[in-house]
């Protein structure tokens, strides 16, 4: 890794070396540092179950900046050999709206996962999906020592549903998570799967 590596700056939180991957780097995301990164993805047709399609820079980084205020909420990149890959959400599930839809669980911690546009090559590496979920769900279940990964993809996300049952997780009921209506925040409701990743599976 080059000295002009992304975010060669910050100290990662979790670095983990992935056999025919590469070096993943997880870094707290820097809500004006990384805007044009997180922008571009989070506005794309392809991430439009991530929800912010449509949304301005300026209201992109309002979303990052309240995240990042937040003792419960946390905002990361996965930076492979340099360069931004993914982008990695956590929370704890009492201080989110899943918990009106399961029993939550001590030890449980909340997901969310955007992995972006695979760079020219990437996307031919076997397991460079899998390989970046592995490296979240170490970072969480080891480096954090976290009992069980709760995530809700929306049903209709059938793509992310299956990588998730091949990484190991166990499908859950579908659920309606509520609709959210605060002044600093708004989300619809919405249909999700809930899955669950312990341990021993990954």
């Amino acid at each position: 890794m080059t000295t002009e590596a992304y975010g060669h700056g910050r100290r990662p939180v979790h670095e983990q070396t992935v056999d025919g991957l590469g070096t993943v780097r997880v870094l707290r995301v820097e809500p004006k540092a990384d805007l044009d990164v997180i922008h571009g993805w989070v506005t794309a047709e392809r991430a439009r179950f991530w929800g912010m399609g449509g949304f301005s820079r300026e209201r992109v980084l309002q979303t990052y900046e309240l995240l990042d205020s937040l003792d419960t909420h946390h905002a990361f990149l996965a930076v492979l050999d340099g360069a931004p890959a993914a982008l990695f959400q956590t929370y704890e599930p009492t201080a989110d709206r899943v918990s009106e839809c399961y029993e939550v669980e001590p030890g449980d911690i909340g997901i969310h996962l955007l992995i972006a546009p695979a760079r020219d090559g990437d996307g031919d590496r076997a397991g460079y999906s899998s390989g970046l979920i592995g490296v979240f769900a170490a970072y969480v279940l080891v480096g954090l020592g976290r009992r069980r990964v709760v995530v809700e993809p929306d049903v209709r996300n059938v793509k992310v549903i299956e990588r998730l049952m091949r990484q190991g997780f166990e499908l859950g009921p579908e659920v309606v998570l509520p609709e959210i209506d605060l002044p600093e925040v708004y989300l619809p409701e919405k249909r999700a799967r809930l899955a669950f990743l312990l341990p021993g599976r990954i």
